[in-house]
């Protein structure tokens, strides 16, 4: 059964580059809703964007959504794992700003709120996107690759100079509860010298070594070190599962990341549904329903204190 939030919950914080303060509120949904932003900042025209690939614009470091009035929510990937990941298909997210907040820079808030409150199942199927053929998108030696699988699995692979990221490759499959307890604690991470370029460009102003994973060289200098050795190819596992929820309904099929980043996930979205019979939507039966990211997670569930 298709499923959404008990009750509301709402977060305060900064947006990440913007550094300005913001709120947010996850909002229940009907049955075939989807999950939708609303800027309730904004009084005139059409205030909802879809949470939906084709909606998806350029942008740098992060992923940001508009509609047809040029409406726009940007930094959405640590929210929509989280939805994906808790198996929601209906909400609506209301925000008085530009920007998702950052929080501690992982997903681990929202998934923290989200089963606090609980699901409810809602009178509608769930429909999941089956992957039939293999689709690949590329630039230089990075790309993304979807193809079929009975679950939605993912490898990633990461390569950075700094000797506290090095290279880092993990395989997950995303059945079973896998992003809550092993990617949603994961924080974005950067570069001393990619903070310095972005605050010269006046991004990034609301980033501190307390919602994002900063090095330099083989030192981490973020308070508390790593919460995981491979959290960095855990984050971007964790951003390709936002990006990737965006496809509309819950993949079946094996992800693999080289050196991929926002715009190329969204790039192999548009390149899957630009191929005809490349992947087609079922109704799930009970066993698929099992294998979804999200199926089976309770409040126990929930990250540990961080």
């Amino acid at each position: 059964m298709q499923t959404t939030l008990k009750s509301p919950v709402t977060f305060t914080g900064l947006g990440l580059h913007s550094g300005k303060p913001v709120r947010m509120t996850l909002r229940p949904a009907a049955a075939e809703f989807g999950i939708w932003f609303r800027r309730t900042d904004i009084a005139d025209g059409n205030t909802l964007i879809p949470a939906h690939w084709d909606a998806v614009m350029p942008s740098q470091l992060c992923t940001r959504i508009t509609n047809n009035n040029g409406v726009t929510v940007s930094t959405i990937e640590h929210i929509m794992a989280a939805v994906a990941g808790c198996g929601i298909q209906n909400l609506l997210i209301e925000i008085d700003g530009p920007e998702v907040p950052i929080l501690d820079g992982s997903s681990a808030p929202f998934v923290t709120a989200i089963l606090a409150r609980g699901l409810r199942a809602l009178d509608a199927p769930v429909r999941a996107l089956e992957v039939l053929e293999t689709v690949e998108v590329r630039n230089g030696d990075a790309f993304a690759r979807l193809s079929p699988a009975q679950s939605l699995e993912m490898d990633f692979h990461i390569s950075f100079p700094d000797a506290a990221i090095g290279v880092q490759d993990k395989s997950l499959n995303m059945a079973n509860g896998t992003f809550v307890h092993e990617l949603c604690d994961s924080r974005t991470f950067c570069r001393q010298a990619d903070v310095d370029a972005m605050r010269a460009q006046g991004l990034a102003l609301g980033g501190t070594l307390d919602n994002a994973v900063v090095v330099d060289g083989a030192q981490v200098l973020s308070p508390g070190g790593l919460r995981h050795a491979d959290e960095a190819v855990r984050h971007k596992m964790l951003d390709a599962l936002g990006d990737l929820a965006l496809a509309g309904a819950p993949l079946l099929a094996r992800y693999t990341g080289y050196r991929a980043g926002h715009a190329m996930t969204n790039a192999l979205l548009r390149a899957l549904f630009a191929r005809p019979g490349a992947c087609r939507m079922v109704i799930c039966d009970a066993p698929m329903e099992a294998r979804l990211p999200g199926a089976g997670l309770s409040r126990g569930d929930a990250p540990r204190a961080l």
